[in-house]
């Protein structure tokens, strides 16, 4: 922790009012991009810029762009893009595969959740139905989607397919309002998958398979959350056409919600770095600025292969696991208010690698903490809902602060069409630990009128352990990125409450 705070060393210069650039260690070699106003790039700290130079140098790296929130993760930065047409990179993805935002909108007046009561009513029917927590699955809650292996094994090499859907409760027609409804295998097709998952199992080399399935449908710890929002379109022209196109609803209550691939990716990646890490051993491969978490595989070989089924069944698994959630709040606010009806906006994930045109080639972008920002007309999106509009984008900020959808504008080209995934933490666990104090920031929720489904809110998860949010969303818009469509305000908020464990899978 000491060296994640240390004062930066290493100077970026300022392109404009929320862009600017950090000069490779080859002076010849491509600078990595740095999205974040003044006041913003005065908080980065040494560790976040030192781990973006050492990915920066790393084999078939073209590009790294550092966003506002960025700072410092698992070999590469939490906030960072890694664009390489050529090699494959398990750290700059991390542990949670797919870490993913959605977002459901509901026809609810924000009268209807003002009542205390009635909200603690709904915190209690999500909280039996989807669980939090690191090891909660299905068995500890009594109103869950029971998921046995089998269908466990059609999450992972189908995604959200049609039948999937069918048989976990979930609208199929909402896989059409994602990021990427499935993931297929590194040659393009299910059977890849479908090979690889059996041969990890038969192995022995994917644990306690059934007990990671039963997590679908699950938060899990750390910053992953769900939150009920009151949605605030924002008062322009272009805001409210593009609310409009998105199915949001002014003045009306949405579910925001944050989570991954829970255990079930969790092994697939540690496996992954494990292996990976063994294989640069046996072949006595240097690891990058002798970082041994920015292990890599070269496109085609064995090894990427691997990882790259590996992570599409971990994706498949975040995917069906958000849309699951989202059909198990829409059934918990059914149940309270009989006749309310709700319709997926977006998910899209922060944690993944895409391959994607970009420069002039097909190029692997590796988003960690990082999320896709296509404008309308941008060829991946060709024949979605929202080709003519750009998609939503969820930025989540702070149950206090709020979050933000926004919306891609053409400036995004300069960050890999990538924005951030949110505040970022400008404050460590511990050190949150520390210098904040419990009785405070219990009464700071109080005195806003939100509610939680905790004795008392996790003091490492508090407001004031993120970034500005309102000076990140100044960065994206001020760099072109992205501009604002609405405002989430927060109204109660599901957390896990777990001290023993710190992290979010």
């Amino acid at each position: 922790m000491t060296a994640a705070k240390k004062k930066a060393t290493h100077r970026i210069i300022p392109t404009g009012e929320a862009t600017g650039i950090l000069e490779a260690r080859d002076r010849n070699d491509k600078p990595i991009t740095v999205i974040a106003t003044e006041e913003i790039r005065r908080g980065f700290d040494n560790l976040c810029l030192q781990q973006a130079l050492n990915s920066k140098a790393a084999p078939g790296v073209t590009d790294i762009v550092l966003n506002p929130d960025a700072h410092a993760g698992y070999g590469a930065p939490v906030g960072c893009v890694l664009a390489s047409p050529t090699h494959i990179y398990p750290g700059p993805v991390g542990v949670d595969i797919k870490c993913s935002m959605s977002l459901i909108q509901f026809d609810l007046p924000k009268e209807e959740i003002r009542d205390k009561k009635l909200r603690r009513e709904l915190i209690r029917a999500i909280g039996e139905r989807t669980p939090t927590g690191a090891g909660k699955g299905q068995r500890s809650v009594k109103k869950a989607r029971h998921v046995n292996a089998k269908q466990g094994r059609k999450v992972a090499v189908e995604g959200a397919s049609e039948r999937v859907c069918k048989s976990l409760g979930i609208p199929p027609a909402w896989a059409q309002r994602c990021e990427d409804a499935f993931h297929l295998g590194h040659d393009g097709s299910k059977d890849a998958l479908s090979r690889r998952l059996s041969d990890l199992l038969d192995g022995g080399r994917f644990p306690k398979f059934e007990d990671k399935v039963r997590q679908l449908g699950s938060y899990g710890s750390g910053n992953h959350f769900g939150e009920c929002e009151v949605v605030q379109v924002i008062n322009t022209p272009r805001a409210k056409q593009m609310a409009n196109a998105f199915g949001l609803m002014d003045g009306k209550v949405a579910f925001l919600s944050h989570c991954g691939s829970r255990g079930f990716g969790f092994n697939l990646a540690q496996g992954q770095f494990r292996s990976l890490e063994k294989h640069f051993k046996s072949t006595n491969t240097p690891f990058p600025s002798n970082d041994r978490q920015l292990v890599y595989a070269e496109l085609g070989s064995r090894e990427a292969n691997n990882y790259l089924d590996d992570m599409a069944m971990g994706a498949n698994f975040a995917t069906v696991n958000h849309l699951l959630i989202n059909a198990l709040i829409l059934e918990a606010f059914q149940e309270v208010i009989p006749g309310v009806s709700g319709q997926l906006v977006y998910f899209i994930s922060h944690n993944i690698a895409r391959e994607e045109p970009y420069g002039g080639q097909k190029t692997w972008v590796h988003r960690k903490g990082a999320t896709r920002a296509f404008p309308a007309g941008h060829p991946g999106l060709a024949g979605t809902l929202f080709e003519d509009t750009g998609h939503p984008i969820l930025l989540p900020g702070n149950p206090q602060a709020g979050s933000m959808v926004m919306v891609a504008e053409a400036g995004a080209e300069k960050s890999c069409y990538s924005v951030n995934h949110g505040a970022g933490r400008t404050m460590g666990r511990r050190a949150a630990k520390r210098q904040l104090n419990q009785r405070e920031v219990d009464k700071s929720f109080e005195d806003r009128d939100i509610l939680t489904n905790c004795r008392n809110y996790p003091i490492d998860e508090a407001p004031a352990a993120y970034k500005d949010f309102n000076e990140v969303l100044r960065s994206v818009e001020e760099a072109g990125l992205a501009s604002s469509v609405a405002r989430l305000k927060a109204r109660f908020v599901i957390k896990d409450a777990d001290k023993s464990y710190g992290g979010a899978a």
